[in-house]
């Protein structure tokens, strides 16, 4: 009976056992319910599963108002900066701006956002802190347009030490007036300043510094323009007053410019001076060739016009004389009375030839003095000839004598001259045909303009 007893309860205490092992359906869900693990199967989970508890923030920020600047009431917060300047990108002399683009720094200590720390030596955060707490409101004084890169994130970086120091990078494309003075362009040097200036807080709350002096402006050494010529970059500082609001500390980023002259040479200087050149031309063709000496004339104040448009188009409109404006319409003054020049050549050549025309008729000579080979001959060529004029009566004999002495003088003439005639006839005509006026502007015209690039160059190079 014991025996049978205790099989009985093994029994019923394996069924329960079994029965327990179940999965069973939850009510009214007709879900089923995993029975819960024993004590034996908590040995194998998970433990980086479990949370441990909220991490406490080492920065504080919600616990301050930022609204406000560090150190509030008391003495000006020193801000140091520095600049970077990855490239000059664009100098216009039409709008008289430039554009650049750098790497601007802050650094200010904020006794508010220090943290204890063993192991970090400083902590790193993107642009969303910055929303958070107080930076320096520093502006880009005279500036015409600027953003902040944002590709693929926003350029923004802000690093906090453990002391409350913090460094404020971003990275800022600016375009800036630049006050420039043509009086010597194209043979130029400009000085172009970024400044930058705290908007809101004066002298009294904010003290801009430049964090290393001179050291604190970099450049890229592959900085380079196209037509100008980088020669130094340097810094400066100084105190800015507004009559309403007071002083304000301003830093200066200053680089001078120089101007390339060649491209200006070969675009400017150099066809001004050929058509200068081209206008002398003039001066060796024949003057009764009017033609060619009148079309080349305007064709060289015309080149002169166009050049000189060219060249101011691409100008602003200023209100002085620039270096180049002085070449060009002194050129073109030159190109000018070249066809003034021939304008009174032909002039008194028409003046000469009318009073020669009226001495013939006065002395009966008639203007053509040529005479058949053939031995016909007129009454009033014989007498041409022969240096007589229509009131000398001759007879024919001594018509006959003096025509024949004549025409052997000519033949003995013709005959030793014959050679050089046919060799210089063009180079003869040329200068038989020129006048006193054009012979003296062959020395004249070429002297002077001579004698005026010597000034201009020693002047304005």
């Amino acid at each position: 009976m014991p025996y049978l007893t205790k099989l009985i309860l093994f029994l019923f205490c394996l069924m329960v056992l079994v029965d327990s092992r179940k999965p069973r359906r939850r009510r009214g869900t007709g879900q089923l319910e995993m029975p819960k693990p024993s004590h034996l199967s908590k040995k194998n989970l998970d433990v980086t599963k479990i949370r441990k508890g909220e991490a406490q923030p080492l920065l504080r920020v919600e616990d301050h108002d930022f609204t406000m600047r560090p150190a509030f009431g008391g003495p000006a917060i020193p801000v140091g900066v520095d600049v970077q300047v990855e490239s000059l990108d664009s100098i216009s002399e039409v709008d008289m701006d430039f554009t650049m683009t750098l790497y601007l720094r802050h650094y200010w200590k904020d006794e508010r956002l220090s943290f204890p720390s063993t192991s970090n030596k400083s902590m790193t955060f993107d642009g969303r802190l910055v929303k958070k707490i107080w930076v320096p409101d520093v502006f880009f004084v005279h500036s015409k347009r600027s953003f902040t890169h944002d590709t693929t994130t926003e350029n923004i970086m802000l690093r906090v030490f453990p002391d409350g120091h913090v460094l404020y990078s971003m990275r800022i494309t600016v375009t800036a007036m630049c006050n420039m003075d043509f009086s010597h362009f194209p043979l130029d040097s400009q000085t172009c300043s970024l400044e930058l200036e705290s908007y809101a807080y004066t002298d009294e709350d904010l003290m801009l510094y430049w964090k290393n002096g001179d050291e604190s402006l970099k450049t890229d050494e592959k900085i380079s323009l196209s037509q100008f010529l980088i020669q130094k970059f340097h810094t400066t500082s100084r105190l800015a007053f507004y009559s309403s609001t007071g002083w304000y500390n301003r830093l200066y980023i200053n680089f001078t410019l120089r101007r390339h002259i060649f491209f200006f040479l070969l675009q400017t200087y150099f066809p001004a001076t050929l058509m200068v050149m081209l206008s002398w031309v003039s001066f060796w063709i024949d003057r009764r060739a009017v033609p060619a000496r009148v079309s080349l004339g305007i064709t060289t104040v015309l080149t002169m016009s166009t050049i000189i448009t060219g060249v101011n188009a691409s100008m602003p409109r200023v209100s002085y004389i620039k270096a180049v404006d002085i070449y060009l319409w002194v050129s073109f003054v030159f190109v000018f009375l070249s066809v003034l020049e021939y304008a009174a050549v032909n002039y008194l050549t028409t003046v000469q030839e009318r009073k020669e025309r009226k001495l013939r008729e006065k002395c009966g000579m008639l203007p053509s003095r040529t005479m058949m080979l053939d031995g016909s001959y007129s009454e009033s060529e014989a007498n041409s000839l022969a240096g007589y004029t229509r009131s000398h009566i001759l007879t024919e004999e001594e018509r006959q004598d003096k025509i024949v002495v004549h025409l052997a003088l000519s033949n003995e003439s013709n005959s030793s001259r014959k050679k050089g005639l046919l060799k210089g006839q063009m180079g003869l005509r040329i200068f038989q045909n020129t006048h006193a006026i054009d012979k003296y502007s062959r020395l004249i015209f070429p002297a002077s303009y001579i004698f005026f690039n010597l000034i201009y160059w020693s002047v304005f190079s």
